[in-house]
């Protein structure tokens, strides 16, 4: 069974940074692109940002573009998201899933709140 544990959310203020993990185990980890979903308070969920089975290709929604950076070590089997010069808009539950088009498996998700 799969199994995907985000964490490294919490309170951070307008302009700081956060770094998000997703930590996976059931599926042989490598073999997927894998992604970082976000759901606003009253929206739906909203694609982030996505990188290859071998790190050397990434994707970003355009409202996030320059700000975050989305990693992997496929040793460690952890999926990384760098979030920087974050916004209030950028509060949401985070969640990781595999895949790039269409996702499988999800996590839980971290809550990222950005507020003064």
């Amino acid at each position: 069974e799969a199994q995907l544990v985000e964490s490294g959310g919490g309170l951070v203020q307008p302009g700081g940074s956060l770094r998000l993990s997703c930590v996976t185990s059931g599926f042989i980890f490598d073999d997927y692109s894998m992604s970082w979903v976000r759901q606003s308070p009253g929206k739906g969920l909203e694609w982030v940002s996505t990188i290859s089975w071998d790190g050397v290709g990434t994707w970003y929604a355009k409202s996030i573009e320059g700000r975050f950076i989305i990693s992997r070590d496929n040793a460690k089997r952890t999926l990384y998201l760098q979030m920087n010069r974050l916004e209030s808009e950028d509060t949401a539950v985070y969640y990781c899933a595999s895949g790039a088009t269409s996702f499988g498996d999800w996590g839980q998700g971290t809550q990222v709140t950005v507020s003064s």
